[in-house]
């Protein structure tokens, strides 16, 4: 599991998407670092990327990052409107760099049958 950096979310929002970091199998998690969902998600990824070799999962819990306060928030703003989601966990699934799915909190086998069915 690797977490997006300032750069990287800022090259989000200029991309409009996460295609640039997604090569391969990927997902993508949005999500704030309180939410109740996303801590038991984030207790079994661990478990998903042993399930699934060679797929990449990026997260960033946008809340408590440094550099949200020299953004005004504008990285959850561009999450809720451009992605037209205001729940967290916000969960993106990538295969090539093109998004195949999509969903908010979902069990570890869930997970696993969107990402899988990503490749």
């Amino acid at each position: 599991m690797q977490k997006l950096s300032e750069t990287e979310c800022t090259a989000i929002m200029q991309n409009g998407d996460a295609a640039n970091l997604t090569t391969g199998t990927a997902a993508l998690i949005l999500t704030q670092s309180w939410c109740a969902q996303w801590k038991a998600m984030k207790a079994y990824l661990s478990q998903v990327e042993a399930a699934c070799p060679g797929a990449k999962i990026f997260y960033v819990e946008y809340d408590i990052e440094e550099w949200k306060t020299l953004d005004n928030g504008a990285f959850m703003g561009f999450k809720e409107n451009h992605f037209n989601n205001r729940q967290v966990p916000y969960v993106r699934y990538y295969r090539d760099s093109v998004c195949t799915g999509e969903s908010n909190y979902v069990s570890r086998e869930g997970f696993i049958a969107k990402l899988t069915a990503a490749i």
